[in-house]
């Protein structure tokens, strides 16, 4: 951009000097009915929008860059460049025309970034737009993230790095601050915003001083802060950000919360994916869509936050699951849906008064959500079992009947259009409205008398917003205006004109409209105003109905799949009584085969061996998501249950590459692998799904068996599925190991899988009849079946397949050994024995 502004017209450099402040955001520029954008901006919008680039007046003989879009459909362009990760400034104008030598001051009025979306036409109702900012130091990582359209704000410390990528997953922000020079901190997700701050931001003194500022206390001690001064420092600089962007205070951030990791069941990122919580390809193969049985916004986000967070202990499970058998036995419980389903997103309205930035909507479904919480509380009376999600829940009649006396039903979309604040609610406004609405009236009377006056029964009065009342008379009888009547416009076919009398009416008429509609702003920001000093008591009321409609969501899953409630114990034991799938086993017109699972002090560990697509997957991912729907306080998809109390859950499931950090499929899985190995405890849960196909069969082998008997040393509950059936006879060195196979039976060269979990290995792997199903060619199934019978043959050399064996060949004696072997019966450790021996026998010829 050329910021040698001398030669630039005054608006140009008005603009210059105004994009200089704001470098690293587009600046949406107003003129007139349209925000304009300039130069490097103009570029970037035109490519990111599909929009025209234009240009207007010259910078140094170089035309410049302009693009533009309409004042009234903004809104959908910035949600677009939101969306592709841009931040925008906007410049609104501020001063009025005439009233200065140059052009009409403008100013940045707001500043909206991918992470500081409170506006309800950018933000998604199931899922939160988190702001999240991180530093580091020699004490560790310090994170804080903000949900600014519900004002809650959290902090957290961790070790270590691998810990940071796995809280990014979990918390999913937005928008990441990260201090300039921190590249280890940069977001691991491409698509994910990254704003870089200046570090002293991120200084701890500055930090806890806005901080306490901000909640109004002498220090953060009342907040569980006092070790976390990395996370304060984090929690300061994201404070900072937020106060510059909204350019306001920011009442509605009244607290915060700190996170202590080991409160929770730990899960990586790996495994949320691989479970499939709440992202899938297909939304509804997802356990939110089989839990999603919320009515409000703010039940379905805090059941996001549920599964991606559930509890350590027992404890907070237990009085879930109270809650939830509870509200299976109450009688009333249509009457709490439907009164749930009147309860608007009273979180996000919240956040939106606060700012100052409520729609006129807004207030009128915070009066109506308002409306149901005696209904609500009467209804949750007799639940003793709710009592600890109902301690806030309260009742606000003084604010609902004020809402109600000031907002007409079905408000104008703005505040600017008038018309909001209902009758009697002010007499200013009743009186300004009383002369605009008989002005009707006032006007037939003008025009019947000046018809009467001067004989011109045609004469009309007419009104555009460029000149204002007129009468209009036709070109015949404009031969006959009277001498009063001053010609105000000339079309081709009539006259207008204005006299003293209709100029006089058009000053009080327009005057008073321009002061109604200043009365009902000031009015209606009075109102927000009120309102703020409730917004903590409403947030925890806002809070406890999020927390109503969750459990109830919960309840109407266990009613609906018929799931039963699950028995928690503190230790990390799994018995499973005919356990389903929960995503699997609901999907529409779906036969579920049910199956028990035992992992405990004498079984640590399933090696579980069968066919490719008999169910080993889904059983090993179905023990999983049973374990998780218990520590969150679910009931479960199965006949019985006694759930343990785990501290993590680890997946090694599945095969993929990862081409944008260079890492193959095998390294990827291997890398996978070592994070298990160094972070597993004996109250972790372990899925290993076919760990080493990405190497030979002897490295994978070996990896294979050494990755299991660590997991046995280890004592974690481990379900291990493997192809090498040579590590099912690792049950007869580890007793806590016990082997299980996925059935089948093949028939007539077909494979019928029954996906039944029985003791004891598989004793083939039908490979070629899944190859079959598949739909390989019937030449290579036969070639393949061809094969592997030559292969099956003890004292047949293995040839190419192109070839075939000739009698007068001779055959080395070490090679009638090697077709001798079986397979299928031969360890890691007796073929090295076998390789030892046999470059003793032989390496002399």
């Amino acid at each position: 951009m050329n910021t040698q502004t001398a030669s630039h017209t005054p608006m140009m450099q008005q603009y210059l000097k105004i994009k200089a402040e704001h470098p690293d955001h587009l600046l949406f520029y107003r003129l007139g009915d349209f925000y304009e954008l300039f130069f490097e901006d103009a570029k970037t919008a035109a490519s990111a929008l599909d929009i025209t680039l234009t240009q207007r007046g010259q910078a140094q003989n170089t035309p410049i860059p302009m693009a533009g879009v309409p004042y009234h459909a903004a809104d959908q362009y910035i949600g677009r460049l939101l969306k592709q990760g841009f931040s925008i400034a906007i410049c609104e104008q501020v001063g009025e025309p005439g009233q200065s030598k140059g052009p009409v001051e403008r100013a940045v009025k707001r500043i909206i970034t991918p992470g500081t979306l409170s506006d309800e036409q950018f933000l998604t109702h199931d899922t939160e737009t988190i702001l999240l900012a991180a530093t580091q130091d020699s004490t560790g990582i310090g994170l804080a993230w903000l949900d600014l359209s519900a004002g809650r704000f959290h902090l957290m410390t961790l070790d270590h790095l691998q810990d940071y990528h796995n809280e990014m997953a979990r918390i999913a922000p937005a928008e990441c601050l990260v201090s300039e020079g921190e590249t280890s901190l940069y977001p691991p997700t491409p698509h994910l915003a990254l704003t870089k701050r200046p570090p002293w931001e991120f200084e701890y003194d500055t930090a806890k001083r806005l901080l306490c500022q901000q909640f109004k206390c002498k220090d953060l001690s009342g907040f569980d802060c006092e070790n976390a001064s990395i996370a304060i420092c984090a929690a300061g600089a994201l404070l900072q950000y937020v106060q510059h962007t909204q350019r306001q205070a920011i009442p509605h951030l009244n607290g915060l919360t700190r996170i202590q990791r080991a409160d929770y069941l730990q899960i990586d990122a790996n495994t949320r994916l691989h479970l499939n919580l709440t992202d899938h390809p297909q939304a509804q193969h997802t356990l939110y869509a089989v839990l999603n049985h919320t009515y409000t916004g703010m039940g379905k986000r805090l059941l996001k936050r549920w599964i991606h967070q559930p509890p350590h202990a027992p404890n907070l499970s237990q009085q879930r699951l109270n809650a939830i058998t509870a509200l299976l036995q109450m009688k009333d419980l249509p009457a709490l849906h439907t009164t749930l389903n009147g309860i608007a997103d009273i979180e996000r309205i919240l956040g939106r008064i606060a700012l100052m930035s409520a729609r006129p909507k807004d207030l009128e479904q915070l009066q109506y959500s308002l409306a149901q919480l005696p209904t609500l509380t009467s209804l949750l009376e007799p639940l003793p079992e709710l009592k600890p999600f109902t301690q806030d829940l309260a009742c606000f009649e003084a604010l609902q009947t004020q809402l109600a006396r000031a907002i007409v039903d079905n408000p104008p979309q703005l505040i600017r259009e008038g018309g909001v604040i209902a009758p009697g609610f002010d007499t200013t406004l009743d009186e300004l409205r009383a002369f605009s609405q008989n002005s009707t009236e006032l006007l037939r009377t003008i025009e019947q008398q000046e018809r009467e006056k001067t004989g011109l029964t045609q004469l009309k009065i007419g009104f555009n917003r460029v000149h204002g009342y007129y009468f209009e008379l036709s070109k015949a009888q404009a031969e006959h205006a009277p001498a009063h009547f001053q010609r105000r416009q000339t079309l081709k076919h009539t006259e207008r004109y204005i006299t003293p009398e209709l100029k006089t009416f058009e000053d009080k008429a327009l005057s008073a409209q321009a002061k109604a509609l200043s009365q009902e702003k000031a009015l209606y920001q009075q109102l927000l105003t009120d309102i703020c000093p409730d917004i903590p008591a409403l947030q925890a009321t806002a809070h406890s109905i999020a927390m109503i409609d969750t459990l109830s969501s919960l309840a109407i899953a266990a009613t609906q799949y018929n799931w039963s409630r699950p028995e928690r114990s503190q230790d990390p034991i799994i018995e499973i009584h005919q356990g389903k799938h929960p995503i699997v086993s609901t999907q529409p017109d779906q036969t579920f085969i049910p199956n028990d699972c035992i992992l405990n002090t004498t079984q640590t560990m399933q090696c579980i061996t069968g066919p490719n697509m008999g169910g080993k997957s889904t059983y090993m991912r179905q023990v999983a998501l049973i374990t998780l729907l218990a520590h969150l306080g679910s009931y479960v998809p199965a006949q019985s249950a006694k759930i343990g109390t785990f501290d993590r859950i680890f997946t090694r499931i599945g095969a993929h590459d990862d081409l944008a950090s260079g890492r193959s499929t095998f390294m990827v899985e291997m890398t996978e692998t070592a994070q298990i190995l160094n972070n597993a405890s004996a109250q972790s849960l372990v899925l290993i799904d076919e760990i080493g196909r990405g190497t030979s069969t002897y490295d994978g082998m070996a990896l294979a068996f050494a990755v299991a008997t660590a997991l046995i040393k280890m004592r974690c509950k481990t379900l291990f599925s493997t192809h090498y059936f040579e590590l099912t006879q690792l049950a007869d060195q580890h007793p806590t190991l016990k082997n299980y196979h996925l059935t089948a039976q093949a028939y007539e060269d077909r494979i019928i899988f029954k996906y039944q979990v029985q003791p004891g290995p598989a004793n083939q792997s039908y490979g070629i009849q899944v190859a079959q199903l598949a739909g390989l060619p019937p030449a290579v199934i036969k070639t393949a079946q061809h094969q592997l019978t030559h292969m099956a043959q003890p004292t047949q050399q293995h040839l190419p397949l192109n070839q075939t064996p000739s009698p007068s060949s001779t055959v080395h004696p070490m090679v009638e050994d090697l077709c001798a072997l079986n397979l299928d019966d031969l360890t890691a450790r007796k073929a090295l024995e076998l390789l030892y021996q046999w470059h003793s026998k032989y390496a002399s010829s």
